[in-house]
């Protein structure tokens, strides 16, 4: 007879099969021979966007070959695109003015 423990192991073990068995068949590109300068501005290009090399290098290819852009802008990608502009005393809170409040 199966412990719980063991029970609760099988049963994350068919969760786990049945994801894997769920996913699409995803298909593998090498690209070899590289220069050095192109490598290294994937690089700066995925740290400025957050992401792995290896994900910039998908989006680069879905927007080039597929015209779409499917990624939205990230949080980092938003705030940097806001215009600067006043000061912080522009956007201090001001104090609450008090009310009457009838229960």
């Amino acid at each position: 007879m199966l412990k719980k423990s063991g029970i609760r192991t099988c049963v994350a073990q068919v969760r786990v099969l049945s994801l894997i068995a769920d996913m699409k068949p995803m298909s593998q590109l090498i690209v070899r021979q590289i220069e050095a300068k192109v490598v290294r501005k994937l690089k700066e290009r995925a740290g400025r966007n957050g992401v792995s090399m290896e994900e910039e290098h998908r989006r680069i290819l879905r927007d080039a070959l597929l015209g779409e852009n499917r990624r939205q802008a990230s949080f980092k990608q938003c705030l940097l695109a806001m215009p600067d502009v006043g000061t912080d005393r522009d956007f201090v809170r001001q104090e609450d003015i008090p009310r009457e409040v009838k229960l």
